[in-house]
């Protein structure tokens, strides 16, 4: 029976890439329904995304065959069948429009993953989380529990196989540790301003400073804290007339969208990692 797989791929840029991908496909069934690449100039590396259909071989026939193809080429490579929504995990705390969000997108089938379970420092939104039938994981969070608190979290994502772990407005730093662990599966929303305020109440700050620019920024999760990889911004124009709740609630709503379309383009395989930056194949 055909099955779908997505294959991503990133090497040191050389002739006859795209040849020597599409090539090795044909050769085992394979028929190619979606692909884009990109070559930066400024890294010398080359990046490619190619959805295809294969009948003839089975995942892991096709992934022991990709480690003997890809070796001479350094390639970095992943391969995903399409018929399984990528296992994920939330993370919040009490400001619930991107959990809610994410809810209800997954639920209406938009986005293709499977929320496993939500954990939360709060109890807000174990009633929500209820109504979707999800695991819902209450862990109080203090200075003096914070190490054992990312133990907690981390054997939760780890039972569920969680591919993909969101912070949808989790007011938490994350240990360098746990970053490193959940490196290059972890995204982050926050607010971003022009210019950026830091700290508690951001719309009250950017209404005292009549901003006119309010926005969001998704990337992954890094030591570094707010500047890991971006995969998604976005902005809203807003005047000398809105007050501070016009700013929350467009900044929330921008938040929400933002978040999104990083959670689906990352779980159908579209964000490829170039060092600090990322290739999104939309």
């Amino acid at each position: 029976m055909s099955q779908t797989y997505i294959l991503t791929l990133s090497c040191p840029d050389r002739l006859g890439l795209v040849h020597a991908v599409s090539g090795f496909l044909l050769e085992r069934g394979g028929n190619i329904e979606e692909a884009a690449q990109y070559n930066d100039p400024d890294t010398g590396l080359f990046f490619m995304r190619v959805q295809f259909k294969c009948s003839q071989l089975t995942h892991a026939d096709l992934q022991t065959q990709l480690r003997m193809f890809a070796t001479p080429y350094q390639m970095q490579w992943s391969l995903h069948a399409t018929a399984q929504s990528m296992r994920t995990v939330l993370l919040v705390s009490k400001e619930g429009h991107c959990l809610n969000d994410l809810l209800f997108r997954w639920k209406s089938g938009l986005l293709p993953i499977d929320i496993r379970a939500i954990i939360s420092n709060h109890r807000d939104f174990y009633q929500l989380a209820a109504s979707y039938n999800v695991p819902f994981h209450h862990i109080a969070v203090t200075a003096a529990t914070k190490a054992l608190v990312e133990t907690k979290q981390l054997e939760i994502i780890d039972a569920e196989g969680a591919e993909l772990v969101v912070l949808a407005r989790y007011m938490q730093i994350l240990s360098d540790d746990m970053c490193r662990k959940l490196a290059g599966r972890a995204i982050n929303i926050h607010h971003s301003f022009l210019p950026s305020f830091k700290g508690a109440k951001p719309y009250y700050q950017a209404h005292d400073r009549g901003v006119k620019l309010i926005g969001a920024t998704a990337h992954y999760v890094t030591a570094d804290l707010d500047e890991g990889p971006i995969i998604e911004q976005d902005v809203a124009r807003v005047d000398h007339s809105k007050t501070v709740d016009d700013l929350t609630t467009q900044g929330r709503d921008t938040e929400s969208q933002v978040l999104a379309r990083a959670v689906k383009w990352h779980s159908e395989h579209r964000v490829l990692l170039n060092g600090h930056k990322t290739v999104i194949f939309k």
